[in-house]
């Protein structure tokens, strides 16, 4: 009985070392969030008639018309 529990105990203890040896290092505190000037989304030209799709829909052509309200500021302080 204490063979198998010493053996569980090892185990588990070799699992977590080798967890934390293969898991990603954090890149540090100075990365930058992704900002909308990153993304490149096809937009419409001023004037162009729009389609407006409700739910799920395939379309041949298409564009961005808008896109979500991402805040620049924590939503608790």
């Amino acid at each position: 009985m204490w063979v198998q529990i010493a053996y569980y105990v090892a185990v588990l203890v070799a699992s977590y070392f080798i967890s934390v040896a293969v898991a990603r290092k954090n890149q540090g505190s100075n990365a930058k969030p992704e900002t909308a000037d990153n993304w490149e989304f096809p937009q419409a030209q001023e004037g162009t008639a729009q389609c407006i799709f409700f739910g799920d829909c395939w379309t041949q052509d298409w564009f961005v018309l808008a896109y979500g309200n991402y805040r620049y500021a924590a939503i608790k302080k």
